[in-house]
């Protein structure tokens, strides 16, 4: 089996810091947060963690953390998020990339924030 990336808590916490800032992170900032370069081998182990670090807010109950991680191009979520089904689970059917997708991500992310932000992030519910 391949090393891990990092520890999927460790991503949690840094994502749901980032929720109760009120901010997203880009692949490049998360990456140097967890002592790495950016690097698209790097990007995509992060990405298959994201995964995880998601089924189990889901299993929680809490809103997803990915949508907090965002291309520094255009500010949104990769294609490894819209084609998991980040959008497609919400009815979304626009396109990945332009204004339509920056509104939902808009809105998707402000559910994270208000979330994260009425809570102490230390805690599990």
């Amino acid at each position: 089996m391949a090393e891990r990336l990092a520890d999927p808590a460790e991503v949690r916490a840094h994502l749901v810091a980032a929720a109760q800032a009120g901010h997203a992170l880009t692949y490049a900032e998360l990456l140097e947060r967890l002592g790495y370069s950016f690097s698209r081998p790097k990007m995509r182990a992060l990405c298959a963690m994201l995964g995880e670090v998601d089924a189990e807010a889901e299993a929680q109950g809490e809103p997803e953390l990915a949508v907090l991680v965002v291309r520094q191009s255009d500010g949104l979520p990769g294609q490894g998020w819209w084609v998991a089904g980040g959008g497609e689970s919400r009815g979304y059917k626009g396109a990945w990339e332009g204004s339509e997708a920056r509104r939902f991500i808009t809105l998707v992310q402000a559910e994270t924030f208000a979330f994260w932000q009425s809570r102490d992030g230390t805690k599990r519910r």
